[in-house]
């Protein structure tokens, strides 16, 4: 996995890479109440605000890690966008994106630098 400055997490699949958000910002936002989520088909650039999170704090955009197609959403979170709160490096991630260029992941931080960061 890797992990930006923004608190997401990347996890890479056969068929592309899992997007979310760390345990860390789940934290920090507080109960999700709201996620609005990008279409499938859609294709986005680095540092796009692709996602809108609110919760009872505060809302976020959530940028796009990566160059690439969304090809995956977890629609499952517009209904229950709590369970963010509940697995957020798990059941509760955004969506999957199809990179143009893999190697745009050696700019994001390896777990045991991301603790660092959040420490």
């Amino acid at each position: 996995m890797k992990f930006t400055e923004e608190h997401e997490w990347l996890r890479v699949e056969d068929d592309g890479v899992v997007v979310g958000i760390t345990a860390h910002a789940a934290e920090q936002l507080g109960d999700v109440v709201f996620l609005e989520l990008p279409e499938v088909g859609d294709t986005v650039s680095k540092d796009d605000e692709i996602c809108v999170i609110e919760s009872v704090k505060a809302a976020s955009d959530i940028l796009s890690p990566l160059d690439g197609e969304i090809v995956e959403v977890n629609d499952m979170l517009t209904e229950e966008p709590g369970k963010v709160n509940d697995d957020p490096m798990g059941d509760a991630w955004f969506f999957k994106i199809k990179p143009d260029d893999a190697s745009q992941m050696d700019d994001y931080m390896d777990e045991a630098v991301y603790n660092k960061f959040i420490g």
